[in-house]
């Protein structure tokens, strides 16, 4: 089997497992999914830098305890 032959193959395994999308069991979510307006937009933006925001503070806090209860020698 040469080189080509086998990347004919990978690629046309790889188009198998892509065309099926539209079909299988996410075909209507993708049915149904749509570009979301600048309103729902701005508010997951929101949302999720609140998320990372309150991530980074507990993680510094966790910091902060660590350092003062258990100070590295």
């Amino acid at each position: 089997m040469t080189v080509d032959d086998r990347l004919t193959e990978i690629q046309d395994r790889i188009e198998r497992k892509v065309g099926g999308i539209g079909k299988g069991k996410y075909a209507r979510i993708l049915r149904m999914a749509k570009k979301p307006t600048r309103e729902e937009y701005i508010k997951v933006l929101l949302i999720t830098g609140f998320g990372i925001l309150l991530l980074g503070v507990v993680g510094f806090v966790i910091y902060l305890l660590m350092a003062v209860y258990f100070p590295i020698p």
